[in-house]
């Protein structure tokens, strides 16, 4: 009876503890269904904001969506990282250029039905007190191409087939042929790479070559910022925000070539490029950021909620603090999802 007695306390307490496992496991598995991971392509200008925002999001998320978000960033040239979606086939949550038309021009409609202008620049060229002639280049910055077209003097810029940057750095020389009057372009470029112009519009072959160690191209725009810093590189031509963000020395180009001015969107359209990597041509054109969540994003919902966060005052403070203008109010384009029509001025 007492053997009896005992078995069934056996029974009972094993009962109670496979419930207590299966109690367990069940909340282990509501908070692992609380994780997310959002994988954000961005433009490589827009790595120290960016990271920034990621990290109040992620506070913001755990508090007030009751989610704990992780950020998976893939940070590139604008025009690899919407060839990681169109030609690679990769999965992301988040697409942010910093060349806005790339994802009308590439994306949609297959990958995505909306985007938003959020973001503005301007192209400086940044040094550093270890670059040749800087007192100078600050003394006397009207002087940047005749400093930059001596034998002894290294500069560089990103690769127009993968950056925006670098396309646009190559316009600016260009417009600066028309500015100043004189040969620049042929100058530094075409005297250094194979990148060549007929008129005024340039062509960038699928691989750019450069003809000796007076220009360094490198992926993206950021790659370049280690090698001013250490002296290996005298001057590259850089968006204004990354020399701010890397307390970089840099002197600012006229309106009329450093494609931040919107009035001079005109003047600057004289110039355009094809890119070998894509076929495609650009005009030249005022900088301007967009932003999109593809229609196959992983966690859509919650890459809504953080364009909602990017575009609204907690991603307009990042932005300043970090040296980039922001739009006000930013513009959207085609299927603007209802959580973001508030933040926005919706065009078309």
């Amino acid at each position: 009876m007492r053997k009896a007695g005992l078995l069934l306390t056996a029974i009972l307490l094993l009962a109670v503890f496979s419930a207590g496992c299966i109690s367990s496991s069940s909340e282990n598995a509501n908070i692992s269904e609380k994780e997310a991971t959002l994988i954000v392509f961005h433009a490589g200008s827009l790595s120290i904001p960016f990271q920034r925002l990621e990290n109040e999001f992620s506070a913001y998320a755990e508090k007030n969506l009751g989610v704990k978000v992780k950020f998976q960033d893939e940070a590139s040239g604008s025009v690899k990282a919407v060839r990681k979606v169109t030609d690679l086939g990769k999965k992301a949550d988040i697409v942010a250029v910093a060349d806005y038309t790339l994802i009308p021009q590439m994306l949609v409609p297959n990958y995505t039905d909306f985007y938003v202008l959020f973001a503005t620049n301007e192209i400086v060229i940044a040094f550093t007190d270890k670059s040749k002639y800087v007192d100078e280049m600050k003394a006397h910055p009207e002087k940047w191409y005749e400093i930059l077209a001596r034998d002894d003097v290294s500069f560089g810029f990103s690769d127009p087939n993968q950056d925006p940057c670098g396309y646009r750095s190559v316009m600016v020389m260009k417009l600066a042929d028309l500015y100043y009057g004189k040969p620049i372009f042929e100058t530094l470029v075409e005297k250094n790479t194979n990148i060549y112009a007929n008129g005024t519009h340039v062509y960038a072959p699928r691989e750019i070559q450069v003809k000796n160690n007076r220009i360094v191209i490198r992926p993206k725009e950021t790659d370049l910022t280690g090698l001013v810093e250490s002296g290996n590189l005298d001057y590259f031509f850089i968006y204004k925000s990354v020399a701010e963000q890397h307390n970089l020395s840099y002197i600012t180009l006229p309106d009329e070539i450093n494609l931040r001015d919107f009035s001079k969107a005109d003047y600057y359209g004289q110039v355009e490029i094809t890119l070998g990597s894509t076929g495609k041509t650009i005009k030249a054109k005022p900088i301007v950021y967009g932003v999109t969540v593809l229609k196959d994003a992983p966690n859509r919902e919650l890459a809504i909620e953080f364009l909602k966060f990017l575009l609204g005052e907690e991603g307009k403070k990042v932005f300043a603090e970090n040296h980039q203008d922001f739009l006000n109010p930013p513009v959207a384009f085609g299927n603007v999802p209802e959580e973001i029509k508030e933040l926005v001025e919706v065009k078309g």
